[in-house]
C-alpha cells in the first residue's frame, strides 16, 4: 500500500509539471463556444421577427421581443467575448441562463439526446419511434431516388432535439466560470497584470473587475 500511494504522489508530482500551460484548456473551451453562441446569436437577429413569434406563440415566453433581443445580444456580444476572453467570468453567466432558459422551454421534453439513436441507452420512446419512421424514409430514398448520392456526406437522420448539447455548453460554461479566461491565453489575464488586485489590508487601489483571471 505505502508503494502505491509513493507511486500516485510521485505521479501526482509528475503531472504538475504539466500546469504552466493550464491556460490551454479554458482557450479550448472558448473557440468552442465562441462560434457556437455567435452564430446562434446572429440567427436570432437575422430571423428576429419569426424568431420572436416563435418564443411568444409556441414557448409562451413573456415579452417575445425583448427576451429574442436579450437572448441573441448575450449569445453575439457574449460569444466575441469569449472569443478573447474578455470579461469571461461576467459574460458566462448570462450565456448559462440563456442555456437554462433553453433546456426548460425547448429541449427537455425531447430528453437528452440530440439525434435520434435507437441504438443509445438513453434512447427514450420517441427517439426509438423515430428509428422506424427513418427506416421508412431511407426505404423511400432507395426505391425512388439516387440513394447513394444523396447520402454521400452523411447518412440519414433524424433531429430529437435534446438537450444534450445545450446541457453540454452549460457545463464549459461553468468551468469557464470558475476558471476565467486562462493563464497567458485570454486578455483577462494580461490586463489583471496590469492592474493587479490589492494585496490582503492594503490601502484600497483600483482594481479591474476581471483581476481574479490571473489566479
Amino acid at each position: 500500500m505505502q508503494s502505491l500511494i509513493r507511486f500516485v504522489h510521485g505521479l501526482d508530482r509528475g503531472l504538475k509539471a504539466f500546469t504552466f500551460a493550464d491556460g490551454l484548456a479554458p482557450l479550448l473551451l472558448r473557440l468552442i463556444l465562441a462560434p457556437v453562441m455567435m452564430q446562434a446569436g446572429w440567427n436570432k437577429l437575422a430571423h428576429f421577427e419569426a424568431t420572436a413569434s416563435w418564443f411568444g406563440d409556441s414557448l409562451g415566453l413573456p415579452a417575445p421581443a425583448l427576451m429574442v433581443t436579450l437572448a441573441a445580444g448575450a449569445e453575439l456580444g457574449g460569444g466575441l467575448l469569449l472569443l478573447f476572453g474578455l470579461a469571461t467570468r461576467a459574460v458566462a453567466v448570462p450565456l448559462m441562463i440563456t442555456m437554462l432558459v433553453a433546456i426548460t422551454t425547448v429541449h427537455w421534453e425531447h430528453g437528452w439526446l440530440a439525434i435520434s439513436d435507437a441504438s443509445s441507452w438513453l434512447a427514450n420512446m420517441r427517439v426509438e419511434e423515430a428509428a422506424v419512421r427513418k427506416a421508412r424514409a431511407i426505404a423511400i430514398l432507395r426505391e425512388h431516388g439516387d440513394y447513394a448520392w444523396l447520402t454521400e456526406h452523411g447518412p440519414v437522420t433524424i433531429l430529437n432535439n435534446g438537450f444534450e448539447f445545450a446541457a453540454i455548453y452549460f457545463a464549459m460554461l461553468l468551468a469557464l466560470f470558475f476558471s476565467g479566461g486562462g493563464r497567458y491565453t485570454s486578455v483577462d489575464y494580461w490586463l489583471a497584470r496590469r492592474w493587479p488586485p490589492p494585496r490582503a489590508g492594503a490601502a484600497a487601489a483600483v482594481d479591474a473587475p476581471w483581476s481574479r483571471t490571473a489566479a
